[in-house]
């Protein structure tokens, strides 16, 4: 019940995220007990690079709190979807933190928002909706795999937001979202190897009113192909982009000053040996300054985001 509302105190059942370092953390159920491979019923040991934890004892812990490994300590921390999409269990690969910010932003989704995804994936896309949508709003996610789309299923309701989501199992460029979803969504995500035959679905399934719709996609022809339906369908305000998360190095810097008074003198021998002696002597002056440059190494490509506005009152034959 974890990513259902903030909470104070670890319960039994909780999804919590053991916070070791940036690099290092892990989801973990608070369950004092487990069924292990061979089916017995087992204590709920769980192991780290500090040692193992006894999962019974932070039952009741207060989130944000210190706990003791057998070998060093680390922090429970109540699961977020950016905590989660760092700690989720890959059943595909899955879209992160800087695109999924631009996605949820243009897509415009709010409390209230009704959105139609596919494809399901590993959920962490899904996650980030919900928050944004909830408590009035509700979220309809299609998977092309029946047993990601009972897995998603299964995970949403341990994560106690199952009332906002509803998982199906469907290859929606076929198929499409069903007639029950035509003319009911704010907006419509497609993560799909063919995401242009899909778009006649999605056009359906927005609102007479209009709305707005994003594809996914990592290779540049998937965009065009795409662009060229949403283009024939009416839509409009057709951008794709590419978004690259990139941190500038800042940090001060301790530079000499350098004396060119020696410059206006007349260039003698005398001159120069002067000022030689002079260098030697005197103390150099340096000057702090505060620097910004790129990182050594660049974000990499991830994928191509194709957003487009439905029109309100266009009309679906």
């Amino acid at each position: 019940m974890s990513f259902l509302k903030p909470k104070t105190h670890i319960e039994k059942g909780d999804v919590v995220i053991l916070y070791l370092s940036v690099s290092s953390m892990h989801a973990i159920e608070a369950v004092p007990e487990i069924v292990n491979k061979k089916g017995e019923t087992i204590l709920h040991i769980f192991q780290t690079n500090y040692g193992s934890l006894k999962v019974e004892n932070i039952i009741g812990v207060e989130y944000g709190s210190k706990v003791e490994l057998s070998k060093g300590w680390a922090h429970v921390l109540q699961p977020t979807p950016e905590l989660w999409t760092q700690t989720l269990p890959h059943r595909t690969q899955i879209i992160y933190t800087p695109d999924i910010s631009m996605i949820i932003h243009q897509l415009e989704v709010r409390p209230g928002s009704v959105v139609v995804e596919s494809g399901t994936g590993s959920g962490s896309l899904s996650h980030y909706f919900l928050r944004a949508l909830k408590p009035t709003g509700h979220l309809h996610t299609f998977d092309f795999h029946e047993a990601r789309a009972d897995q998603a299923r299964d995970e949403f309701r341990r994560h106690g937001i199952a009332d906002f989501v509803t998982v199906y199992h469907r290859d929606v460029c076929n198929l499409g979202f069903g007639a029950e979803l035509d003319g009911k969504a704010d907006a419509v995500f497609l993560d799909l190897p063919a995401p242009d035959l899909a778009v006649p679905h999605a056009f359906k399934a927005l609102k007479l009113s209009g709305g707005r719709f994003c594809s996914f996609s990592p290779c540049i022809e998937q965009s065009q192909r795409c662009i060229q339906e949403l283009t024939k369908l009416g839509f409009n305000e057709i951008v794709s982009l590419e978004v690259l998360q990139q941190e500038n190095v800042v940090k001060t810097r301790t530079l000499p000053v350098i004396d060119l008074e020696f410059l206006k003198l007349p260039k003698t021998d005398e001159t120069t040996t002067a000022t030689n002696a002079l260098e030697s002597k005197a103390p150099k002056e340096v000057k702090k300054y505060l620097t910004s440059s790129n990182p050594q190494t660049l974000p990499g490509h991830t994928g191509f985001l194709t957003f487009a506005t439905l029109p309100p009152n266009i009309p679906k034959a």
